[in-house]
Parts: structure tokens; sequence; C-alpha cells
């Protein structure tokens, strides 16, 4: 049986910038620009200090950067885990709706680390390897076709991670075999630390950056991986996902570019919380609702929605659990009278009494929608203290790609997460490189910068 590793290591071997359309190619500088930023804010998020503690234990000193950090060098396992943990430990990366898959942390973080390690690659190439890591590890999210069991943004994150190395480095087809068939034997991630709210999930995306970079070490030394690595009995697809179509996902590869269906993430949530939010938003602006005149909101959305973020707010809450609470989130955002912004994940605010009283007036409902990976549509119901109703239909996710963030508002939010991090003043040098980032013959420059290191 021809295995679908075959097809996935031919496309990130025979993919060029010139096959790439202009779409695809603007939504991967972008993501870039995004990622790379977010990561620098990742920096002063929770736990960050603690994961490049225990990095630092596996083995210090080296070529490779963390984001944020000038002052650090490590080898390029473990910078590729402190990197991806940073990107992702905000919930403020950018996700394909989908896969629901996130697949930037981990690309970008494995991505540099080879960069970084292996001497200067052009930008062209890496935005080429960005590319051909998005088909593969959103494209094995959309074959999936039940709900999450694993941690998808890892589990399918390492192939994607694989994909990408194989692009930037070009080795040999079996070469590109052997390392699928290590990403499969390294692959995890579980749902669980979703369900309880632990920073464990990013871990998991630091842990699948970390292992690509080895599963990818261990095939060119020469070591022989499982050949039939996504569709054989124990494969991906039958192990982690179950049931799947994967001819259906993977029929136009190579000419559709799942990075052109990126979305960004407007607030430092989970993404399935972020409807309710602009629905909140839109309630304060437009129809005047308060904390005072609400008696009730509930967010009627599809089944994913609920299995996501629809969880209760409740006393001593993590900042992990937080982010994944659509009512505690839309409480804050009525109350401070702006979307949550990271600024707000605090130990004052999540002991709020009055942000957590309006919570419990606040509930996520499931609706009737059959497709287990939709977003939208949704419609917020607001019930007011006077006896009257306001319904609001949401219809797309804000940050999507039929919703997009606009020019200013990507740089607005690139901005305010390079200045939580510590490093606002690289962010014109920043988005200038970006915005040409394929012609510049050294793209470790843009990671050594948003490291805030002098030599870039």
């Amino acid at each position: 049986m021809t295995d679908l590793a075959e097809r996935l290591a031919d496309h990130a071997l025979a993919l060029r910038w010139a096959d790439i359309d202009a779409g695809a190619r603007a939504a991967a500088r972008t993501f870039l620009h995004d990622s790379l930023c977010v990561g620098v804010a990742g920096r002063n998020a929770p736990f960050a200090e603690a994961v490049l503690s225990a990095a630092r234990a596996w083995g210090d000193g080296g070529k490779c950067s963390v984001l944020g950090r000038p002052e650090v060098r490590l080898p390029a396992p473990q910078a590729a885990f402190v990197n991806a943990f940073q990107i992702h430990n905000q919930e403020f990366d950018c996700v394909h709706e989908p896969a629901v898959v996130h697949p930037l942390a981990t690309l970008v973080a494995a991505l540099f680390a080879e960069v970084e390690r292996a001497g200067p690659c052009s930008g062209e190439a890496v935005l080429t390897a960005l590319v051909a890591g998005v088909d593969v590890s959103a494209g094995l999210g959309v074959a999936a076709t039940r709900p999450l069991r694993f941690f998808r943004p890892a589990t399918a994150g390492i192939f994607g991670c694989v994909a990408a190395l194989i692009s930037l480095t070009k080795p040999s087809r079996q070469v590109a075999l052997d390392a699928f068939g290590y990403a499969l034997s390294f692959a995890s991630g579980t749902m669980q630390a979703h369900v309880e709210g632990k920073a464990t999930l990013p871990v998991q995306m630091g842990q699948a950056a970390r292992n690509a970079v080895a599963a990818f070490d261990l095939a060119r030394a020469g070591l022989p991986g499982p050949a039939q690595s996504i569709q054989g009995r124990f494969g991906y697809l039958p192990l982690f996902e179950g049931d799947h179509e994967a001819e259906a996902a993977f029929a136009d590869l190579g000419r559709r570019f799942r990075i052109a269906e990126v979305s960004w993430k407007p607030y430092p949530t989970g993404r399935a919380a972020q409807g309710c939010i602009v629905a909140t938003e839109i309630l304060m602006r437009d129809h005047g609702v308060t904390p005072r005149s609400l008696e009730r909101l509930t967010y009627r959305a599809p089944p994913i929605i609920h299995y996501l973020v629809g969880r209760p707010a409740v006393e001593g809450m993590s900042v992990a659990y937080a982010r994944l609470c659509a009512a505690w989130l839309a409480a804050v955002t009525l109350t401070r009278g702006r979307p949550v912004g990271l600024e707000d994940f605090t130990e004052a605010s999540l002991a709020d009494p009055a942000v957590l009283a309006l919570a419990q007036r606040i509930e996520v409902v499931v609706d009737d929608n059959p497709d287990p990976a939709a977003f939208a549509p949704a419609e917020a119901i607001a019930r007011l203290s006077d006896g009257g109703e306001v319904r609001l239909p949401i219809r797309a996710q804000f940050g999507a790609p039929d919703w997009p963030l606009s020019r200013d508002q990507h740089l607005a939010k690139a901005r305010a997460c390079l200045a939580f991090g510590g490093l606002e003043r690289v962010h014109p040098a920043l988005s200038t490189m970006i915005d040409d980032f394929e012609t510049w013959d050294d793209a470790g420059r843009a990671f050594r910068l948003a490291a805030g290191r002098d030599d870039a």
C-alpha cells in the first residue's frame, strides 16, 4: 500500500516559492511576523521561566536564540522547545480553524532552530518551508472527521514541522520518509490538559517542536523509521484520529495552500471564545449593554465551541483555565469596556468578585450544527434587566480569512506583543524586514532581531 507519507514527503521536497500563489505568500509573511511577536510576549507569561530552566537542564549553550531573551543560547532541540512554548503559552498564536490546529507555533520554532544551527538560509526557503509545513499539519486536521481525541496542534503539528524541515534542507526521499516515521514514534499530546486548564498545552507544543528536530536528526543519521507513518495500521490517522477522509483533504495538494486559510487571534484566548468576545463588544458598543443592564448572556454555538470554552468560571482558576473560559472572558470584556487583553490575566483579575459574579450570568450552549470542527455561525442572546432582549448573529470569527485583521490591526497587535515582552524598540525594523522577507539571504536575522540580540 502506498502511504500518504510518500505524497507529503514528495510535496515538501518539490515545493518552490515560484509555485505558491500571491495570497499564500502574503499569509506566510504575515503569520511568520505574528508568530515571532507573540513569542516575544510569551517570555513574560506564567511558567516561561520554569520552562527555560528545565530546557537548560537538558543542555545549555549552543547556537540557537530564544524569542525576547537576548542573553540565551540553547542547542537546537531545547531552543525549539522553549520558543514553541512561548509562541503558544498565551493562546495568542494563529490557528487553522477547520483543522483545529495551531500550525505556526511548532513550525516557526523548529525551522529557526535548524536555520540558526545550520547556517544562513534564505527568507524564500523559510517561507516556502512554512507553506509546506502548514499544508501537512492542517491537512491532517482537515482529514479528521470526528471530534478531537488528542491535542492535535501537537500530534499533527510534529508532522508539519518535519515537512517544513524536509522542505528547508532537501534531504533524500528516504530520509524524508524516515523522518515522518520518527514523527509518528514521537507524536503525543493529551486533551486532558485542556479539560483541566493546565499549562501543559503549550508544553506539548514545545515538545512537538523538540521532537520534530530529534526525528529529523535521527533520520539524517541513517536510522530507518516506520514507512507507513500516516495511513498504516497504527499510523497517525487510524491511531490518533480514527475516522478520516484523507483523499479528500489532500486531493488538491500543491494547488491549494492551507496557510491562506489560517486565522489571526485578535485576543489572547482560546480561539473558540473569540466569537463570544466579539459579540460582547458589539452588544456594548451598538446596544448599550452594561454589567448592570445584563440579566443573562447566552452564546449559542457549534458543539466544538462548548467543548473547548464552555467551562464555568470558578474561584481559584488558573490563567490557563481562564483563557479557555468564554464566560469569564466575556465578563472581563463587559466589565472593562474593551476586549480582554494580555494585561488582564493577573491574580487580581482572576480573583475579582464582580467579574466572577458577572461570569455566572454568561453561558455557552450547543446548537444543532453537525460539523465537529465548525466555529461559526453562532448567536448571542442578551436578556436585559428591563425585560428586553437582543439577538446578535455571529457569522464568522474576527481574524478569519473572510473577516481578516487590517494591516493596521495586525501591526498594532505586533507592537503590543513586542511591548509586553520588552522589545517594542524592534517593531519598525522587524515589520519592515518581514515585508520583503523572501529577498533576504539570511532569514535568521529576523529571529535574532525578535530575540533582542545586538548582532541582528
